[in-house]
């Protein structure tokens, strides 16, 4: 089986006003406050300078998008999350942003790699949103985020 996420993750109020005017954008809420905005290959074309992949080493991240991130978080942090598995195999990448800035550098577990002792790269984001897990959990359980298993699940 395989698994598919590329997401932008923020408060809903932030999300919801940042998104304001881009028709292209749709809102999942995720639990704790939280709202998951899916890189759909319609938010992604409304989004793309067609120059290719940004540097932040994204797959899936529009090229000049890290710019508005940066933007939004001036209303509380935005992170930026993608992971591909497929057959339990696969990898992470996530980043945050805050106050303007980045404030989580990009992270990456590549296929094969165990995730590091603070986890993986999605639950650091998401505890750097304020996620809390518990119960033997961690922050990517918490907000289920394992309930849909390909990006566009959330909107449809």
């Amino acid at each position: 089986m395989s698994y598919e996420l590329q997401a932008v993750i923020a408060a809903e109020e932030t999300l919801r006003a940042a998104t304001r005017g881009m028709s292209a954008a749709r809102l999942a809420p995720i639990g704790q406050g939280l709202s998951l905005m899916p890189m759909t290959d319609a938010l992604f074309e409304t989004r793309t300078d067609g120059t290719g992949e940004g540097e932040l080493g994204f797959q899936r991240l529009p090229k000049g998008f890290e710019k508005t991130l940066a933007d939004w978080s001036a209303d509380g942090p935005v992170a930026y999350v993608e992971a591909e598995y497929f057959g339990g195999v696969g990898e992470q990448r996530a980043a945050v942003w805050d106050g303007g800035t980045i404030a989580m550098a990009p992270l990456h577990v590549d296929e094969g790699e165990p995730f590091p002792p603070a986890g993986s790269p999605i639950s650091q984001a998401l505890r750097r949103l304020g996620v809390a897990a518990s119960g033997g959990e961690d922050e990517f359980s918490a907000v289920r985020l394992d309930r849909h298993r390909h990006s566009g699940a959330w909107i449809s």
